[in-house]
């Protein structure tokens, strides 16, 4: 069945740079509809609007009666609407390649709909009076558009390199020069030693444990606001009943297991052929690092909006940083492991043949 972009693929083209650079607009907006969310918050605007979609129940925007709460809640909706041509752009550039990028329009069409589902938790949160259980599921809603928004992003640069065996490095971080100019393929000469099988999965399982642990650091953190001052709107709005002085400290601990197992995971790298995933560790530990102490500074200081603002930011970029060094980690290792033991290594592409 033929479908508009099948008939607009038929036509014209795009180069990979487009859609890298929508791909990258999308985490950008990714991050940013997390934040606007947050000052949706902090600022007590989370019922600036009373009602969901509409802003009343007579109208789609805001009155000027309803001040400036109204205008922070409406303006959090129209950039949802923002977010959506992104994604469209991303899924457009991806259809209109010469290559086909299949894992990119996978995780455009994913993003489009988890923007659905986030949109429709945003409206359950309002129809709920801002209940705080809510207000956390969506945060977590928007953190997965933002790890499809990575993924995308991650996957623009495998697929556009993939046929060229470009183990390089991925989302524009650095130029990929350790694995490309040494031949980028395992057997090849001058390609970096491949890795024993049990380094490389020793390698693998370290960044999977620091995506998971990260994960409950981020659900935890959630708790952490939701028995907080800052749960949703004012102080009229009912906190989850948990101990925030303990919640805090458990986040605090976990922050220290995820710092712990990034470091690990940065000094089990190799350097040679590794030199993306080591660059993505470090900067991973430097932003987990400043995003501890945001966290330090806003509980001792009572929980400054804007202190708060910056630490939710800092969220995000810890987020799409463990992604980012996990999702290059997988693809290296996989490319530097090794054959099983007493097995020949593969012949580098186009190798000839011997009887």
């Amino acid at each position: 069945m033929r479908t508009p972009l099948s008939w607009l693929a038929g036509r014209y083209s795009l180069g990979a740079r487009s859609v890298r650079l929508a791909a990258l607009g999308s985490v950008v907006a990714s991050i940013a509809i997390i934040v606007t969310g947050g000052i949706v918050r902090v600022t007590g605007s989370g019922l600036g609007c009373t009602d969901w979609p509409m802003c009343t129940g007579e109208t789609l925007a805001p009155t000027a009666e309803m001040g400036v709460h109204g205008a922070i809640e409406f303006g959090n909706r129209l950039l949802t609407g923002a977010l959506c041509a992104v994604v469209g752009w991303v899924i457009i550039t991806a259809r209109l390649q010469e290559k086909p990028m299949p894992a990119v329009l996978r995780g455009g069409w994913a993003q489009f709909w988890i923007v659905v589902l986030n949109a429709v938790v945003g409206g359950v949160t309002v129809w709920m009076r801002l209940s705080p259980y809510i207000v956390a599921a969506h945060f977590l809603a928007a953190t997965l558009l933002l790890t499809a928004a990575v993924y995308t992003w991650h996957a623009a640069y495998a697929d556009a390199d993939g046929a060229a065996g470009d183990a390089g490095d991925v989302g524009g971080v650095g130029d990929g020069s350790d694995e490309n100019s040494k031949g980028g393929e395992v057997g090849r000469p001058g390609a970096p030693s491949p890795l024993a099988p049990r380094s490389a999965a020793r390698i693998r399982s370290l960044s999977a444990s620091l995506v998971a642990v990260t994960a409950v650091l981020v659900v935890v953190g959630t708790l952490a606001t939701g028995s907080g001052p800052h749960a949703g709107d004012s102080s009229d709005v009912p906190r989850m009943p948990f101990n925030w002085t303990a919640v805090t400290v458990v986040h605090g601990v976990l922050a220290v297991a995820v710092l712990v197992l990034a470091g690990v995971l940065l000094s089990a790298l190799p350097r040679d052929g590794f030199g993306a995933a080591r660059r993505k560790a470090a900067a991973f530990l430097a932003v987990l690092l400043g995003q501890g102490v945001v966290g330090l500074v806003q509980s001792l200081t009572a929980l400054p909006s804007l202190v708060v603002m910056l630490h939710l930011l800092g969220s995000a970029l810890v987020w799409t940083g463990v992604l980012q060094v996990h999702f290059t980690v997988k693809r290296v290792s996989f490319g530097h492991s090794g054959p099983p033991d007493g097995a020949p290594l593969p012949r580098a592409r186009g190798a000839a043949t011997h009887a």
